[in-house]
């Protein structure tokens, strides 16, 4: 059974996005064990003078780099992520690589139509960043909108459709899992040149 990280990518108390994890997190008990991981316990990103990490991001960036994955659920603010969750991004790749060539899928829910497709996108390129280097499952945007009806009493998803369509997309990053873990012949070159990046030069 794979092993997942459910990052929360809010600082939010209630969030739908949470919820979504949630969901996912029972839904799916049969196929993977997906914990959910808050950042709302970070501190703000600020280069520290001797490059020794807040506890809460070293113990964040060990749990993504034990896993076989990691899901991240994001509104959208602005056409684009959180604060909270460009904040933890940044300190997820200073000087530690927990995402380098680490299978991510990105879903979103919101209280509008478009289920933060916009801040997807905008995470997609975050992710891609040489200090990153994740490997985003392709053409799966799991887009929530209206996602303050979107649940019932017990936390279930209303939406058959909405349901058979994450179905279909976690089986698809099941199989992206198993595929890009066998794609690791350049792992040490990635870590390397992520390591050459430098913060100092910014």
């Amino acid at each position: 059974m794979k092993k997942l990280i459910g990052l929360v990518g809010t600082n939010s108390d209630k969030s739908t996005n949470r919820q979504l994890l949630q969901y996912m997190s029972q839904h799916f008990d049969h196929l993977a064990e997906i914990e959910l991981v808050e950042i709302k316990d970070f501190p703000l990103f600020d280069k520290p003078d001797t490059k020794e990490l807040p506890a809460i991001v070293k113990e964040v960036a060990a749990k993504i780099e034990a896993a076989d994955g990691v899901i991240i659920s994001t509104p959208e603010y602005d056409h684009t992520i959180t604060a909270a969750l460009s904040n933890a991004l940044a300190w997820l790749s200073y000087g530690i690589y927990p995402f380098v060539d680490k299978a991510v899928m990105i879903t979103g829910a919101s209280y509008g139509k478009l289920g933060s497709s916009r801040a997807q996108q905008h995470l997609r390129q975050i992710l891609d960043s040489p200090e990153l280097k994740a490997r985003i499952m392709p053409s799966s945007e799991f887009l929530l909108g209206y996602s303050l009806q979107a649940f019932d009493e017990n936390n279930q998803l209303v939406d058959a459709e909405k349901v058979e369509q994450l179905d279909r997309i976690f089986d698809d990053f099941l199989l992206f899992i198993s595929i890009t873990s066998q794609l690791m012949t350049a792992h040490a070159a990635n870590i390397k040149e992520a390591e050459n990046f430098s913060w100092d030069k910014k």
